[in-house]
């Protein structure tokens, strides 16, 4: 049985995602929270809805990958939200999905979680958690988002998972980051919080607005890596993101190349840690 409580969720929640809550949902087990919100209703323009559990049988990735979530070890939640015109540069709402995420976490004390472009959150150079982020077109201008995010809250003694990494990456945890975890519920209702915040913030001024905040965070500013796009491979350093969500890599003296699409394949070194 899930430890999960759709009251217990609803009445932690701030004033700001609860007015515009249409729907909150908790399952004991589902195979994707991003699938079956895709399958639902659409919320109203400027609503949102969201559904969750902590036993997802068949969550998924970027690429099709998997996001394995065996039960009790990780929270899946979804948000769906309603466009009333698709905004431009859409794809770096994931970017802003992911810094709504990491600022929750910051909240509830849990520091030093950084982001690695696209997707991923990362906590002690190893993956705590991915963003997903699926749309499909609606009548008019319209356009309803859904983008889950998979966190590990407690691994303990589970096997190496495959959580839908492009690459080979260490996994971490919150329990490993933390002897006092919060309580799922409060968990749940400052990631809801923070991500209908990111979604509002995102559709009123873009990812510009968002940009500098995101930097703080890069973990891979400063690290050797090597990005696959549907071209070619670029290799060089980490350089940061742009003011539209690109991914800046220096690949010589004075060059950087701007990366729009891709899979980072491979990141090393030093890098840039946060105090």
């Amino acid at each position: 049985m899930t430890s999960l409580e759709a009251d217990a969720i609803r009445g932690a929640l701030g004033d700001f995602a609860a007015r515009r809550l249409e729907e909150l949902e908790v399952f004991e087990e589902i195979e994707s929270t991003n699938s079956y919100l895709l399958r639902q209703p659409a919320p109203s323009p400027g609503g949102f809805r969201v559904a969750l559990t902590d036993n997802q049988t068949a969550g998924r990735g970027r690429h099709g990958r998997a996001w394995q979530s065996p039960p009790g070890t990780g929270l899946c939640l979804s948000l769906g939200y309603t466009f009333a015109a698709q905004p431009a540069n859409l794809p770096a709402l994931t970017l802003a999905i992911g810094l709504g995420a990491s600022e929750a976490l910051a909240n509830l004390g849990v520091g030093g979680v950084q982001l690695k472009w696209p997707n991923d959150l990362m906590l002690n150079d190893g993956k705590l958690g991915g963003i997903l982020t699926e749309t499909r077109s609606l009548a008019g201008a319209a356009i309803s988002v859904v983008s889950g995010i998979g966190l590990n809250v407690d691994l303990g003694t589970t096997p190496d998972l495959d959580l839908g990494s492009d690459t080979v990456q260490p996994v971490a945890d919150l329990a490993g980051q933390s002897d006092t975890l919060p309580p799922r519920h409060e968990l749940a209702a400052r990631l809801i919080d923070s991500v209908c915040l990111a979604f509002v913030e995102y559709e009123t001024s873009g990812f510009a607005s968002l940009a500098a905040r995101w930097s703080e965070l890069d973990w891979l500013r400063g690290r050797k890596l090597e990005v696959d796009t549907s071209l070619c491979r670029i290799a060089g350093t980490g350089a940061g993101v742009s003011a539209d969500g690109a991914l800046l890599v220096a690949t010589g003296p004075g060059v950087v190349t701007r990366v729009t699409a891709g899979s980072v394949v491979t990141a090393g070194g030093e890098g840039r840690r946060r105090a």
